[in-house]
């Protein structure tokens, strides 16, 4: 008897689960509420045109090269991609102006011209310690399952106690980044990297700085965005014999003798499985939002723990001015002011705008006519009034016009609200992210890919090891290695079903969001 395997949702986690086990032999059936696959890889559509709407920065190629080489697949011959050399243009106002490159002697050079040489210095020694929190942390923690304290610890062994000291837990990122710059416009600049999951730099802890050590090993824009990307796994995992069924809404899990039984659709179809693995926010299935008996899964995130959201602008517009690069930030003026009021749940007066000019590259540096834009404020997860959302949206293009940028659009804009993030993503209250990485401990809160439930496995970005691209599709791999890993040990044991041609592999990840 093959096992039959439900996935409830065709984000980047799901789909790669969904690819993986289909690949093993498995009965895969993917259900999305959607019209297409990708969850927060999305794309909305402004006058004719389609605009990425959300995450738009790709990193670590590696894991979705290892991915599609394990289900049989190039992942170059199906995904198109164009290195960056430009990773990210920095603004503070006119005249005001950081690049960051791919190669990092040409950035170091850059920060010296723009700071002084001792502040070139300083980010060749906080390039050297983000390499060594990365190498401390990719063994123990990214590549295997979610550990505990005790766990990672011990996986580092004696002569790794001292490399987990040294990556400064207990430190907050922006703490740490005094030790490195004393210009406050660059711990502003590397600061950022906290909201790359959604958390505040002045409560995230300074293992954050790894994320300077992953887009220095590449950052690549993908052709079609990474919507696209999404619609790549996808179809890989349809290639390996996995159903996808679009527009299919989950009411439960259904539980049964403590173990999974299958899936109910909000239409009354009972769709029979061995085994779910579900892909929406824990948060969602802690509230029962997919059945009061599968709550016992997951523990509830507080209002409190909650990432941030965000206020969206996907524009078509004309951009004069300002020489955007494909990735653009432009700073606020008081870093600590603006997180200290999304902190107590007001839209930042000065927001801090990340602008994604699409249709812009190394090769295309400057389009001719309108262009497709993202811009992205940093919002609490909670809903605010029209007139709170007007004044955000206002205040948004009054900091892109302090820099220098005028746009003039060319067609009806779309913003999409924490409210609005809230109802694509149920149970999330509009936090982007899960749980938000505040503190030392808040990574080992976030669930593994096993539950209490027999047969009921967790993926996705609100899951160990984390948000972000790379880090959600290897969500994904840890929950299909831990349900075969599972149904092989069952299969010894005179249980069914064993698997076709699968063996254990070491798996891997990084992090990457707006």
């Amino acid at each position: 008897m093959s096992v039959k395997v439900v996935i409830v949702g065709a984000g980047i986690g799901g789909l790669v689960a969904a690819a993986r086990l289909a690949h093993a032999g498995l009965d895969v059936t993917v259900l999305e509420q959607s019209s297409r696959p990708g969850g927060k890889m999305r794309s909305v559509a402004v006058g004719a045109c389609e605009v990425e709407a959300g995450p738009t920065v790709f990193t670590m190629r590696w894991v979705f090269e290892e991915i599609f080489s394990e289900c049989g697949a190039d992942f170059s011959a199906h995904v198109g991609l164009e290195p960056a050399s430009v990773l990210a243009r920095h603004a503070w106002g006119p005249g005001e102006t950081l690049d960051l490159f791919a190669d990092p002697d040409a950035s170091e050079a850059a920060i010296a011209a723009f700071a002084g040489p001792r502040e070139g210095e300083g980010y060749r020694r906080f390039r050297t310690r983000a390499a060594e929190v990365y190498a401390t942390l990719e063994g123990p923690f990214i590549r295997g399952e979610r550990p505990s304290p005790i766990d990672l610890t011990r996986r580092a062994g004696l002569s790794g106690l001292g490399d987990l000291w040294r990556i400064q837990p207990f430190t907050t990122l922006w703490s740490a980044l005094g030790d490195y710059f004393s210009d406050p416009r660059l711990r502003q600049l590397f600061g950022r990297y906290a909201t790359y999951c959604g958390s505040s730099p002045f409560a995230a802890p300074a293992t954050l700085m790894l994320v300077a050590h992953v887009e220095s090993q590449g950052v690549w824009h993908v052709a079609g965005g990474l919507s696209r990307l999404a619609g790549a796994v996808a179809d890989l995992a349809s290639r390996n014999g996995a159903r996808l069924r679009y527009g299919t809404p989950v009411r439960a899990i259904a539980v049964s003798g403590g173990r999974v039984a299958g899936i109910d659709l909000t239409d009354g179809e009972r769709v029979p499985a061995d085994a779910v693995v579900c892909n929406a926010d824990v948060a969602a299935l802690a509230d029962g939002l997919l059945g009061r008996e599968a709550a016992r899964a997951a523990e509830p995130v507080p209002p409190s723990d909650r990432s941030l959201s965000a206020v969206t602008l996907c524009l078509k517009a004309r951009a004069r001015g300002f020489p955007l690069a494909r990735h653009t930030v432009f700073f606020s003026a008081d870093y600590a002011a603006e997180f200290a009021q999304i902190r107590r749940g007001h839209l930042p007066g000065d927001p801090t705008i990340y602008v994604c000019a699409q249709d812009r590259s190394d090769a295309r540096p400057s389009p001719d006519g309108a262009e497709r834009l993202l811009c992205l404020a940093n919002a609490p997860a909670r809903p605010f009034s029209p007139s709170e959302i007007e004044t955000c949206v206002t205040t948004m293009r009054r900091r892109l016009s302090a820099s220098g940028l005028d746009l003039t659009e060319t067609a009806e804009s779309v913003t999409t609200r924490p409210e609005d993030f809230a109802r694509l993503f149920p149970g999330t209250a509009g936090a982007l992210y899960g749980r938000a990485s505040h503190g030392w401990m808040a990574s080992f809160k976030r669930p593994g890919a096993r539950t209490k439930i027999r047969g009921l496995y967790l993926a996705g970005g609100s899951v160990h090891p984390g948000p972000g691209v790379p880090m959600a599709a290897q969500s994904g791999r840890i929950a299909a290695d831990s349900l075969l890993r599972d149904n092989v040990s069952r299969d010894t044991h005179g249980a069914r079903a064993s698997t076709r041609g699968w063996t254990a592999t070491a798996t891997s990840g990084g992090t990457s969001t707006p």
